[in-house]
């Protein structure tokens, strides 16, 4: 399956640079590029991609405020794309925002060309991306919230032991397999644990799990 790609960045060399990069991969396709925020989610709404790659900072609309209204569209509208915020820097203040908002994760402007290549194809797949720099900046965050709130630590009732447990591990950055050797399960048993977990919270992927986790008080900062 082709994953259609937009890029939103209000340098025309970066949106040039990137799309020529990624239209080069034989399961990736560029269907538009914008400028800014605001044009930005224009482009999704007619070109309905699987993944938005999306600048933080721009002028007319910035990448937060183009996100938000990309996934939480109003009502009638019901594409929603994956977002990889792009930033050129790996403390943005956005970061714990854009997160919350529904992104799936966050990529340096200058990762290897590799990197990028990848980082689409694991967001279009549903996973997150999220580096070691930007997961510690979003503990640090969390740490400064001292009182959970109520209305997730409820939610948290819904889920069984085990997919408590399973939650616990994503939140503390373990990856699938890593969980599965943790748990003594097999990985596919794994997938099929973090798909209940999702669903049953009404959360998108990884990302929001590791928000959702914190801020349900499941996960403290400094544990573990």
């Amino acid at each position: 399956m082709t994953i259609r790609v937009i890029i939103v960045d209000d340098q025309a060399m970066v949106r040039a640079g990137f799309a020529a990069l990624l239209a080069a991969q034989p399961d990736i396709d560029v269907v538009g590029d914008a400028p800014d925020g605001r044009q930005g989610v224009e482009l999704s709404r007619s070109t309905h991609p699987d993944v938005v790659l999306m600048d933080v900072r721009m002028p007319e609309m910035d990448g937060l405020e183009a996100a938000r209204r990309l996934l939480d569209p109003p009502r009638g509208v019901t594409h929603l794309p994956k977002v990889l915020m792009l930033t050129t820097f790996d403390v943005d203040d956005y970061v714990y925002e854009a997160l919350r908002a529904g992104a799936s994760g966050f990529l340096l402007k200058d990762a290897p060309p590799a990197d990028l290549i990848s980082a689409v194809r694991v967001v279009a797949a549903g996973e997150a991306l999220l580096a070691p720099s930007v997961t510690r900046r979003l503990i640090a965050d969390f740490a400064k919230r001292p009182a959970p709130r109520r209305e997730r630590s409820l939610r948290l009732n819904g889920l069984t032991p085990r997919e408590t447990e399973v939650l616990e591990l994503i939140a503390r950055g373990l990856s699938n397999q890593e969980i599965a050797a943790t748990l003594v399960l097999a990985e596919q048993t794994v997938k099929t644990h973090i798909g209940r977990v999702l669903a049953k919270l009404n959360l998108r992927d990884r990302a929001q799990a590791v928000v959702f986790a914190y801020e349900s008080g499941l996960v403290a900062p400094g544990e573990g």
